[in-house]
C-alpha cells in the first residue's frame, strides 16, 4: 500500500503488499520484496534491492553514493536480505568498482544512526548497535554483535559469533567466536554465552577455548600457534574456521590482553 504523499518511481519494482508511508522517496531501479514496511521520510535510491519482510524506520537513506573520492558514478548496488530491520537514520551506501555492491544479510538488526559504507558485507543474524560505523570494504560475519559507538577501520574482517564491547575501535581483524574489548581492542575471552544461546555444547566451547589459549596465552607467535593447533588438535569446523581466518587475515588479528 503506497500512501499518496509518498513518491515511488514508476520503474521501481514493488511487491503488492509492501507498505510505503508518507514523505518517502523510492527512486527508479529499486526492488522491494513482499511484506516489507517502509516508514515515513525514508529515501531509497537507485540500485537498491530490499528483500522480503524488511522493516525500515524513518529517516533511513539506502543506496546513497559512496563517500569515496575514487567513485566515478559506475553502476553499483545495495542488497539487503529478508527479515532485516533498519532503524532510524541508518545510512547504507552502495558499492564502488572495488566490489560492485554493498550487502546486508537476512535477519539482521541495524540500530539507529548506524553507517555502512561502500562495499561492506554484513552477514546474516548480525546486530549493529546504535552509532556503529563501518568504513569501506569491511566484512562482518554471521551472528556478530557490535556494541554501540563501535568504529571499524576499512578492510577489517570481524568473524562469526564475535561480541564487541561498546565504543570499540577496530583497527585489526577480530577472529571468530570471541569477545573483544578494551583499548587497544584485545581478546578478552570466548563468547561462551552467545555460543550456548546458539546451540553450541560445553564440549565444543571448551574446544574453542583451547584453541585461543594456544593463540593468546602460551607465548607463541601466530605462525607457531597455528602449527601447534594443526598438529595437536583434531580437525573440526570451529578449528578450521579459526585457522583459515588467521591465515587469511590481511590486517593481522587483534592482540591478547595482558594486565600489568
Amino acid at each position: 500500500m503506497k500512501q499518496p504523499l509518498a513518491y515511488v518511481h514508476p520503474e521501481a519494482q514493488i511487491a503488492e503488499n509492501v507498505v510505503i508511508e508518507p514523505f518517502t522517496t523510492v527512486d527508479k531501479d529499486v526492488v522491494i520484496g513482499e511484506g516489507s514496511h517502509i516508514g515515513p521520510n525514508v529515501t531509497i535510491l537507485p540500485g537498491t534491492r530490499i528483500g522480503k519482510n524488511c522493516k525500515i524506520s524513518p529517516g533511513a537513506v539506502i543506496g546513497g553514493e559512496p563517500q569515496d573520492l575514487k567513485f566515478q558514478g559506475e553502476y553499483t548496488t545495495v542488497e539487503i536480505g529478508d527479515n532485516t530491520t533498519i532503524r532510524e537514520y541508518v545510512t547504507i551506501n552502495k558499492g564502488t568498482s572495488a566490489k560492485g555492491k554493498t550487502v546486508v544479510g537476512s535477519n539482521c538488526l541495524i540500530m539507529a544512526y548506524v553507517h555502512i559504507a561502500h562495499d561492506c558485507v554484513v552477514g546474516d543474524n548480525v546486530i549493529l548497535v546504535n552509532y556503529t560505523g563501518l568504513a569501506g570494504e569491511v566484512f562482518v560475519d554471521d551472528f556478530a554483535i557490535l556494541g554501540g559507538y563501535t568504529a571499524v577501520h576499512q578492510f577489517c574482517h570481524i568473524g562469526k559469533h564475535v561480541m564487541l564491547s561498546g565504543g570499540s575501535l577496530v583497527r585489526k581483524d577480530v577472529p571468530p567466536y570471541i569477545k573483544a574489548g578494551r583499548e587497544p581492542l584485545s581478546y578478552v575471552g570466548v563468547n561462551s554465552i552467545g555460543l550456548r544461546r546458539r546451540g553450541y555444547t560445553n564440549e565444543k566451547i571448551r574446544e574453542v577455548q583451547e584453541i585461543y589459549r594456544l593463540i593468546y596465552q602460551k607465548g607463541y607467535n601466530n605462525t607457531q600457534a597455528l602449527e601447534v593447533i594443526e598438529a595437536e588438535l583434531p580437525a573440526s569446523r570451529e578449528r578450521d574456521d579459526i585457522l583459515l581466518f588467521v591465515k587469511d587475515s590481511k590486517r593481522g588479528i587483534i592482540k591478547g590482553y595482558f594486565p600489568d
